[in-house]
């Protein structure tokens, strides 16, 4: 198998249905629900109640911690190497209204051989399920077309809410988290500093190993080698080994670098000493291509098999041809 030195995770930004899929039960399944979807108007929080089924909060974690002093990287609990489903728990339980649904176009290209790898999945705030007219819906496409055309400002999600992007990879039904990344916008009248959020974010993952700082935004690092050290400006990998903070954007696996975790800070143009949203991403760039790797030959190993087993039937049991 052709190796490459560096994978890239194609992230594809798309609205997501609050209702489409839902966890269910202690495992947190993210599984699309084999009934119809609900209909009719409905509440956020009804939508919610019917997206996240009998979810048991707080999130049942059985994988092991990190070793004592390895580096913090998880995103408000989400950290590489847990299960798909206890990472899907985590992130539903953040917010009564956070619902989980698989993404259908994003991830990496890879040949599965007819198998379902569950390559990650996507969360956002509930929103009320209204029944619209024709004219409504037809209302609302003229109106997102103006704004294009017109470079109207548009939100990408309402203030007081946050989303997600969890990338997961492994063989079917033993997927783990190789990335992570969340957005949050503050509710109005409650931003924090910006200030405060730099300080937080040190407070949690230490003393940055790049910052910057412009007019428009706060940004920070924290990358980390393959023992889990700081990556200083003198390293080799110091402009290697990066991440992304958004959760519509790409995540990079190189077998050379270890851990990282970017964040960014916006301001309020009204306010530019107070923070209007923040998002932070993490991905394990070795062990994200580790496992990238490992399950395709995984899935390459076990179709050999099958043909193996598929040929030797055949030698017992087909007819011989008619000449």
């Amino acid at each position: 198998m052709r190796l490459h030195q560096l994978l890239v995770i194609l992230m594809v930004a798309g609205a997501l249905a609050a209702c489409g899929s839902k966890p269910s039960g202690k495992s947190g399944s993210t599984e699309p629900a084999a009934k119809s979807a609900p209909t009719g108007n409905a509440t956020a929080a009804e939508v919610a109640e019917e997206a996240r089924g009998d979810l048991d909060c707080p999130a049942e974690i059985k994988t092991p911690a990190p070793p004592a002093g390895s580096p913090v990287v998880d995103i408000v609990g989400v950290r590489p190497g847990l299960t798909y489903e206890e990472a899907a728990n985590v992130v539903a339980c953040t917010n009564d209204l956070m619902v989980v649904s698989p993404p259908t176009t994003r991830g990496i290209d890879m040949q599965t051989y007819g198998k379902t790898i569950r390559q990650g999945f996507s969360a956002q705030f509930a929103e009320p399920r209204v029944e619209k007219t024709s004219k409504q819906i037809l209302d609302e496409m003229q109106d997102a077309a103006l704004a294009r055309s017109s470079n109207r400002r548009t939100e990408d999600m309402p203030a007081g809410t946050s989303r997600w992007f969890v990338g997961t990879m492994g063989l079917p039904g033993k997927e783990r988290v190789i990335s992570a990344a969340r957005k949050e916008r503050f509710a109005e009248g409650k931003n924090p500093t910006l200030e405060s959020v730099e300080k937080a974010l040190v407070d949690k993952y230490g003393t940055p190993t790049s910052k910057q700082i412009t007019s428009n935004s706060v940004s920070m690092r924290w990358a980390y080698d393959l023992q889990g050290r700081p990556i200083t400006e003198t390293s080799p990998l110091a402009n290697k080994c990066y991440g992304n903070s958004s959760p519509d954007g790409g995540a990079n696996f190189s077998p050379d670098c270890g851990v990282v975790v970017e964040a960014q800070a916006n301001p309020l143009r009204s306010n530019p000493a107070l923070a209007e949203w923040l998002q932070v991403g993490m991905v394990d760039e070795a062990g994200g291509y580790d496992a990238i790797t490992k399950t395709e030959q995984g899935l390459q190993q076990a179709e050999n098999e099958r043909r193996a087993e598929e040929t030797k039937e055949a030698a017992k049991n087909a007819e011989a041809p008619q000449l």
